[in-house]
């Protein structure tokens, strides 16, 4: 059985219709969904882009992995499912984003973006030689990996292809084709934009605010050409970096549609609620023109795989590094243990396999013993994810998991999230920051989704709590996190 695995980079559960159909219709995602299976609580086990690339191909924690945050180097030599894969027979290929500092192992080919990657004619390493690509990269990731499906591998052995979009990350680039796209929608405010962060100290200390923290030039485009709106001064100086990358076409397109855009913003002379606001629509209007552009190159792949007789013979997988978010709390961003963060998308069709939705508690340690366990290869006993194979082939499973185990380590840092750990039940999320800020937070899933009203010390949760604490603890024993909860804590 091959493996298609397609990763994006920061693409929300809430903007793909298969889940919330809202906003946008991604009909190419829902393809697998729709003749495969849709994971309902499918989590990440650190709310970050490097450690949960890294969670994915070792199928271990960040600290048992050693990448917890993203000023580590992936220790290449440790043991990756791509690697037994290789072992086993396969013809393996990575393409696309990689950002884990250190070069692909177990790769019998690789074509990585250098660092973030550039929205237009990124440079790239392939196979340790740099090569600038022309064009948008959505677009050429999509090619490469058909390319490699097409004309490089072994076709008499069985592939896994690990294809990462750099979209949609941060600054949310359209495809020039795409930029008109949603002109005349208004997307309405969350109903958690103007949160207060009451009774939640690490929410009230965050720097990933709409209102405060999204750059006018960097994240939203007004590089006006008379130099007049300035921002972050290292923020606005990568923005009119970003503008200066594009060819002289792709410019005339981008300022057909920015520069009318500029000018009303300078008319109005917005301040307070309507600039948040106004912040809130630009960026709605820019990630949901680069999800089109990733739906659209999903399609494509999976057109191939159908032209070429591969669907009845190929596991494909659709995913995020985790999740993001789309105005609540007022944010962008994600590593909050939070449910728009912490919840993420995943899609799997197998040939033959169950249709419909899975409601048990899933993690992306769990992607690595699934890989494994469909290519007939043995799954190391130190791997701590559970395979998913039994659940995508509709078989009933006993004695599944009760609760997923988080820790985010990454401070101080970009947007100063702090430092916490946590289990998520399927009815509660208890999650403890630690040093910086030291306070717990409990929230009741079904009452309160959107994690606004911190029950953790209240009269009447003492019991609840208490056995959180327990299955908590539990957690970090049987995965030898050095850093638990504490006799005091408890």
């Amino acid at each position: 059985m091959n493996i298609l695995y397609i990763m994006s980079d920061d693409h929300s559960y809430q903007t793909i219709s298969a889940y919330d159909d809202r906003f946008i219709q991604t009909p190419n995602i829902d393809w697998i969904a729709q003749h495969g299976v849709k994971f309902s609580e499918s989590f990440v086990a650190n709310s970050l882009s490097g450690p949960s690339r890294a969670c994915m191909l070792t199928g271990k924690h960040s600290h048992a992995n050693g990448f917890t945050d993203n000023s580590r180097t992936f220790d290449g030599s440790q043991q990756t499912f791509p690697k037994l894969l290789q072992q086993a027979g396969y013809q393996t290929a990575m393409i696309g984003k990689w950002h884990l500092i250190s070069q692909p192992t177990g790769f019998d080919y690789w074509d990585i973006l250098i660092g973030q990657g550039d929205y237009y004619n990124p440079n790239f390493v392939c196979n340790g030689q740099r090569v600038r690509r022309e064009g948008y990269v959505t677009n050429i990731i999509a090619d490469l990996a058909i390319d490699w499906m097409d004309h490089k591998r072994d076709k008499n052995k069985p592939f896994c292809l690990l294809m990462h979009n750099k979209a949609p990350h941060r600054v949310w680039s359209p495809d020039t084709c795409d930029l008109d796209l949603f002109n005349d929608q208004t997307y309405p405010l969350p109903a958690t934009f103007y949160d207060d962060y009451s009774g939640r100290q690490a929410a009230a200390k965050q720097q990933m605010s709409i209102s405060k923290d999204m750059d006018l030039v960097y994240d939203l485009k007004m590089a006006d050409k008379e130099n007049q709106i300035h921002s972050d001064p290292d923020l606005e100086a990568i923005g009119r970096a970003n503008y200066k990358r594009m060819n002289a076409e792709q410019r005339a397109r981008w300022d057909k549609h920015y520069e009318p855009i500029i000018r009303r913003f300078k008319e109005a002379g917005l301040t307070g609620r309507q600039l948040d606001e106004w912040k809130y629509q630009r960026y709605m209007h820019d990630y949901l023109r680069v999800i089109r552009s990733v739906d659209r190159n999903v399609g494509r792949v999976i057109d191939y795989l159908r032209t070429h007789g591969l669907l009845e013979n190929t596991l494909i997988v659709y995913t995020s590094d985790q999740g993001f978010y789309m105005g609540e709390h007022g944010w962008f961003d994600k590593r909050f243990m939070y449910e728009e963060s912490f919840r993420t998308p995943l899609l799997m069709y197998l040939p033959g396999g169950k249709h419909g939705v899975v409601d048990k508690l899933v993690q992306n340690i769990d992607y690595a013993p699934t890989f494994l366990q469909l290519a007939g290869v043995p799954v190391p006993a130190d791997i701590q994810g559970t395979s998913l194979l039994p659940l995508l082939r509709g078989q009933r499973v006993k004695h599944w998991r009760k609760a997923l185990y988080y820790h985010y380590y990454e401070y101080p840092a970009e947007h100063s999230v702090c430092r916490h750990y946590g289990i998520r039940t399927q009815r509660y999320s208890l999650m403890h920051f630690y040093n910086d800020v030291n306070q717990w937070e409990l929230y009741d899933i079904r009452k309160d989704p959107e994690n606004m009203h911190n029950l953790y010390g209240l009269p009447g949760m003492e019991k609840i709590t208490a056995k959180l604490k327990k299955q908590l603890l539990n957690l970090q024993l049987q995965y030898d996190d050095p850093i638990r909860l504490t006799p005091a804590a408890q």
